[in-house]
């Protein structure tokens, strides 16, 4: 196998103080292949990815390349190597331009004059390179003006510069869209028929059946075996990764009796949103549905008090509700769990308590002198009902999984009692397991009476979990179709426009 494989990792293992991230692990990679790593947070994938890509040294077990055994002490010496990272959180510099990321600590220089740079060739060799990549990019042009899909296009371009022959390739997918994700498929298609190994990490266990030929299951640090694709299945690769069989069935019936209690009566925002108007009674959740630039997250944050809407009105209960800051959404009753968990959710420096009771200190004593004693027993108590597996209260959630710093923001907003609760996108970049605890905890919460508005660009979790779906198009509501009826083809038809599916609102 040795000789066979573009790199051989085995028998590795890696601790940290209270971690064994890595036990006896061992993985191989084929010139050629796409083996896709899965498993929950915490499972040791990104942990073994590092310990390839340099970042970490192992404690124990080798790394051979090509069969020869090799010691990958830094970042530089995995790209010696032809190793190459391409990790979820883009490593560019903004203020550069394309060609200088590309080729940033190895730019071309000038025959005879090693201190002078070959900009011509920088420009020329960029050029190349983004079209190998199908990017049309113009590589002068600065990395900050670039979309999320383009900078990843750079990535893989500056990847192709240092002669890449192994590419990790981290949660590639989670900000693209559709198309862009079919066109990163194309991508990795060609640099297999040149014989690159990619290495591919992903949540979405659909673009591991569509790209990958092998796939790997870590759980609590140890290998739990690898398949070929053709034997794989998805509820074999799901009881792989979290040790138990996850229910499919999220939400009980909708209530049909209970009282409205978010209404929306013709907002708009100018250039955004048009006329939308909508309804979500107490204890129903309602999936919020369309494509990127629909509107719906522009419309969470107008109901939040986020940014400003030039026309309609919000009502609560029935009563109307003055909503102009996040201020008065949270003393109204509202609690928004927003796309961005890190950028516009959680203070990452901050601890579990510190940011579970941040909207409530004034109920706990007061916001300068809060009670230690009742803001601890409210945080336990949530650390314990959610489940948030944190070694204390006081742990920084920068250094929580995925979806346990999900939990963190949600348990935030149940500490407020809410009476509404707006979620966008709240399982995206976390596991199969705890993607399956955030959704009964959604349904919990419907069962105890809170109006859910749940956006999703995940299809199958907008149909298993909403009493309803609410299509947006262009700023506007053009659907409102019940659970019995809605089905992908449905959503999608009204998403672009093919056909109305039910009677517009």
């Amino acid at each position: 196998m040795a000789t066979e494989s573009t790199l051989l990792a085995e028998h590795i293992d890696k601790r940290f103080p209270g971690v064994h991230a890595l036990d006896d692990v061992s993985f191989s990679l084929l010139p050629g292949e796409v083996h896709a790593v899965i498993g929950e947070n915490g499972a040791g994938k990104s942990t073994l990815m590092k310990i390839l890509a340099g970042v970490y040294a192992p404690d124990k077990g080798t790394v051979r390349v090509d069969g020869r055994q090799v010691a990958i002490d830094d970042p530089h010496g995995a790209q010696a190597l032809g190793i190459s990272t391409i990790y979820q959180e883009l490593s560019l510099v903004d203020a550069l331009s394309v060609g200088e990321n590309i080729f940033l600590g190895d730019l071309p220089t000038k025959p005879g004059n090693r201190w002078q740079v070959d900009w011509p060739a920088v420009w020329r060799r960029s050029h190349e390179l983004l079209e190998r990549v199908g990017s049309g990019v113009e590589p002068r042009s600065l990395v900050r003006e670039l979309s999320v899909a383009q900078k990843q296009m750079v990535e893989i371009a500056r990847a192709l510069a240092k002669d890449v022959r192994v590419l990790i390739l981290d949660e590639p997918t989670s900000s693209l869209t559709d198309r862009e994700t079919e066109k990163l498929f194309e991508i990795i298609a060609s640099m297999r028929s040149r014989g690159v190994g990619i290495i591919y990490i992903s949540h979405r266990l659909g673009e591991v059946f569509q790209v990958a030929q092998r796939v790997t299951v870590l759980r609590d640090g140890k290998l739990v075996g690898t398949l070929p694709i053709a034997d794989a299945s998805e509820d074999v690769l799901v009881r792989m990764m979290v040790g138990r069989d996850l229910s499919r069935l999220f939400t009980q019936a909708a209530p049909t009796d209970a009282p409205v209690r978010l209404e929306v009566r013709g907002l708009s925002r100018r250039g955004r949103l048009d006329d939308v108007s909508l309804t979500v009674r107490g204890g129903e959740i309602v999936g919020l549905a369309g494509l990127v630039g629909a509107g719906r997250s522009e419309l969470a944050r107008c109901l939040f008090g986020a940014d400003r809407f030039n026309a309609g009105e919000i009502l609560l209960d029935g009563e109307p509700a003055a909503i102009r800051t996040p201020g008065d959404a949270v003393n109204l009753g509202i609690g928004y769990v927003p796309e961005d968990r890190k950028l516009q959710a959680l203070v990452l420096g901050m601890g579990v308590r510190e940011n579970v009771t941040l909207p409530v200190l004034g109920r706990l004593g007061s916001p300068i002198a809060p009670s230690l004693g009742r803001e601890r027993a409210l945080v336990d108590g949530y650390i314990k009902s959610l489940d948030i597996r944190t070694p204390h209260r006081e742990q920084k959630v920068r250094a929580l999984s995925g979806g346990n710093q999900q939990k963190v923001v949600i348990a935030r907003w149940l500490a407020t009692k809410p009476r509404v609760l707006i979620l966008d996108e709240p399982t995206r970049g976390i596991d199969v397991g705890a993607k399956a605890e955030v959704h009964a905890l959604i349904a919990r919460l419907a069962e105890q009476g809170v109006a859910i508005l749940m956006i999703s660009s995940e299809l199958p979790e907008i149909l298993g979990m909403s009493h309803r779906v609410l299509v947006m198009r262009d700023g506007r509501i053009v659907a409102d179709i019940p659970r019995d009826q809605a089905t992908e083809e449905s959503i999608l038809a009204a998403a672009t426009g093919q056909a109305l599916v039910a009677a517009p609102v």
